[in-house]
């Protein structure tokens, strides 16, 4: 079955941006953390924070971070997004969860082309068929040999169950379904926009950026004021493999 992408911001420091503005405050002040919190009013916060942002005083914005619970995106995305080291993952496991009737992503390039998209689901139902084969012959090994050491049947189904879609899952594609929770603190966040906000970054990943932007921004609009893809700041970075579009890009992020 098809799915579309769902980016939910699930958590939040409370108050980032003041936060942020008073930790750093007081690098250059006299008075302690929790003081200058309170003597923080909202727009000594506005004023503050927008000088340092322009400045890229970034230590500071490490304290701050956002959590997001992410759906409807594929095993391809959620290979790129944990490469972003400075992060905290938790994703859906195949080892433990049973990939009955598996959710799919379509490539848009594949779904535009008919005969394409048809050959793609066709793999995606045989890809299941194969794995529900596979997956049950496993178990049924499994549970024969658990009860024959002298397991219960129940705890020998349980057991065998989890063995058996543990190798069975070698048979599923990049494209199935996966859901996962994800940590960054704002400076990793402002790291990974430049990259994945980028028109170069893989499609998939960019509009989960794009809608992770989209909620950063909902709560913290001063901290992510610049956020985007680096041509949104300076020059485009990537010399003769730019998408020569860098004024579209800076007023598409600039409406966001």
């Amino acid at each position: 079955m098809e799915t579309k992408l769902s980016v939910t911001l699930i958590e939040h420091t409370p108050e980032p941006e003041k936060l942020v503005a008073a930790a750093a405050k007081l690098c250059y002040s006299h008075a302690g953390a929790a003081e200058i919190m309170e003597d923080l009013t909202p727009e000594n916060v506005d004023k503050f924070l927008n000088r340092l942002m322009d400045m890229g005083h970034a230590s500071p914005i490490e304290h701050a971070s956002f959590t997001f619970a992410i759906e409807g995106v594929s095993r391809a995305l959620t290979h790129q997004l944990v490469r972003h080291r400075m992060a905290s993952f938790s994703q859906k496991s195949q080892r433990y969860v049973t990939e009955g009737q598996f959710n799919y992503i379509v490539p848009y390039e594949i779904a535009n082309i008919p005969e394409a998209k048809e050959e793609y689901i066709r793999a995606m139902e045989n890809a299941q068929h194969s794995y529900d084969v596979i997956a049950e012959k496993l178990i049924e090994k499994h549970k024969h040999e658990l009860m024959a050491e002298g397991k219960s049947e129940k705890q020998a189904a349980n057991m065998a169950e989890k063995q058996g879609i543990e190798d069975a899952r070698f048979v599923l594609p990049n494209a199935c379904e996966t859901k996962i929770v994800v940590t960054m603190n704002v400076r990793e966040l402002l790291h990974f926009f430049n990259q994945r906000c980028c028109m170069r970054a893989q499609w998939e990943i960019r509009a989960c950026a794009i809608a992770m932007l989209v909620e950063c921004r909902k709560v913290a609009p001063i901290l992510f004021k610049n956020a985007g893809p680096r041509c949104v700041e300076g020059p485009c970075p990537e010399g003769v493999m730019s998408c020569g579009k860098i004024n579209e890009v800076r007023e598409t992020f600039k409406a966001l």
